[in-house]
């Protein structure tokens, strides 16, 4: 038996991490992964080719429109999509050589194989080769990552209707695309390939997509699916999917309602993948939802047994996955941690870009009473106009104390310029802190100073109102 201080299982964004970390405070580490790339879902099925691709759609969508802008003739933004998948290919290939060069440099034992505990202190690995060999260590992090969830009513069959991690073996762009699911993988996908010059179809149970987000950004994100010929359904259930043998998907929804499709992608969000790892045997339980309960420091019931990433639930972001991965390192290496806060960014990369950070208005409102708000157009700025990307806004919510408790964005940039609101969050910035702030100019980011100067021309009012005498304040000569 070959023994390690610490045993991480699974090589996405939490596991890496945790491998990095585990070995630069002197622990002899392994990583066990199935796939015979490293970097998980995130890097071979998610993130990193889904926001490679985001960015050549974009890249196209504008020269053509700027060739348009020009009176110049315009093919569609893609005509090879088989070239563009290259070009995303390209990116993952670069990417996963990056982190298999940092697992190497800080000595770090990868080995190929699939998992499964024993006891709480050793797992097997089966290789692909028929053999196994068994793994003991002090700790062990389960970073097992993901995969889709599908209803049993949607037969996936990864050449007309696909997973989100399947969809990026495409063949052809098709003409049109129905798109299950109203959350982030689903928005993400259905503006990728409208802003393509697919016909997409976002079809959901509830009302609105996103409904996590503030109103100003869903809108803002309707509106530009919209802009780019997207549809949503809201408030509708998938009856039956069905290839009518041809050419065609029908899906059918609950009252009759038939949508025909070339292609159909159900994006209805992941489930932890724990399959044949066999955490039963170390002590461990999950919850009803399937997810591997932890407590602060990422420890499962079985303290020197840690888990992060997606298999303990959301928020289910690379980052955040990241950093998990790194508290367990330190939690497991007697080193601190710092203070992680609840001032953890999301970034959602569909078209165009939604991010925020911190307390929406009605959380604001009723955590400290009442909410100020500020918002600041793309439009509004400069840079907005000279970059072509006026739709868009920031919005800047304020507690009466002054401190500014969310920053919310959707446009051009939006996940780039949210961390200025995070770092001003970790400091307990106020609105004046902004108003008073210099930025440079012409800059998407000038879009805090006139968003704060709106609330704080409202918290001023407010203040000077509330001050204001009455009738039989005053003394009587």
């Amino acid at each position: 038996m070959n023994r390690f201080d610490v045993v991480v299982i699974g090589s996405g964004p939490a596991g890496q991490k945790a491998a990095v970390g585990a070995a630069k405070s002197g622990r002899r580490v392994a990583v066990i992964e199935q796939s015979r790339n490293i970097g998980g879902a995130c890097v071979h099925f998610g993130t990193i080719p889904s926001k490679a691709l985001r960015e050549r759609a974009v890249e196209r969508r504008k020269f053509a429109e700027r060739l348009a802008a020009l009176g110049m003739p315009s093919e569609a933004p893609v005509a090879d999509v088989a070239g563009l998948i290259g070009e995303m290919s390209d990116v993952v290939a670069a990417h996963d050589v990056y982190m298999s060069q940092q697992l190497t440099r800080n000595g770090i034992t990868v080995i190929r194989g699939r998992a499964s505990f024993l006891d709480a202190y050793r797992v097997r690995v089966l290789h692909t080769d028929g053999s196994a060999e068994i793994l003991g260590a002090k700790n062990f992090v389960i970073a097992t990552g993901s995969k889709p969830r599908t209803p049993d009513n949607v037969p996936i069959d990864h050449e007309v209707i696909f997973d989100s991690d399947s969809i990026l073996s495409l063949a052809y762009l098709p003409e049109s695309m129905v798109v299950f699911g109203g959350g982030v993988i689903a928005s993400e996908y259905a503006s990728i390939f409208a802003v393509l010059g697919v016909r997409v179809t976002m079809i959901d149970r509830f009302p609105m997509p996103l409904g996590f987000l503030e109103p100003e950004l869903v809108r803002g994100f309707l509106e530009g699916f919209g802009g780019y010929g997207g549809t949503f359904i809201g408030e509708a259930d998938v009856e039956s999917v069905r290839f009518d043998g041809v050419s065609q998907v029908v899906t059918r929804l609950v009252g009759g309602r038939e949508i025909r499709s070339e292609k159909v992608l159900c994006a209805l969000g992941r489930r932890s993948l724990l399959d044949g790892l066999d955490v039963h045997k170390a002590g461990i339980s999950v919850d009803g939802k399937e997810l591997i309960p932890v407590n602060e420091n990422l420890q499962t019931v079985m303290r020197h047994i840690y888990a992060a990433g997606d298999v303990i639930g959301p928020p289910s972001l690379a980052s955040a996955s990241m950093e998990q991965g790194r508290r367990a390192a330190c939690h497991l290496a007697g080193l601190d941690p710092g203070t992680q806060g609840e001032w953890l960014p999301s970034g959602i990369y569909s078209i165009p870009e939604l991010s925020c950070v911190g307390l929406t208005e009605r959380q604001t409102q009723e955590r400290y009473g009442a909410a100020s708000v500020g918002f600041a157009r793309f439009d509004e700025v400069a840079r907005g106009h000279i970059s072509a990307a006026s739709r868009g806004l920031l919005k800047m919510v304020a507690s009466p104390d002054r401190v500014v408790r969310g920053v919310h964005v959707v446009g051009d940039n939006a996940t780039e310029m949210i961390h200025i609101a995070q770092m001003g969050l970790i400091q307990g910035a106020t609105v004046d802190t902004y108003v008073e702030t210099v930025f440079n100019f012409p800059t998407f980011a000038e879009s805090y100073r006139v968003a704060a100067l709106a609330v704080a021309a409202q918290l001023d009012a407010s203040k000077s109102t509330a001050s204001r005498p009455v009738a039989g304040d005053r003394d009587v000569a």
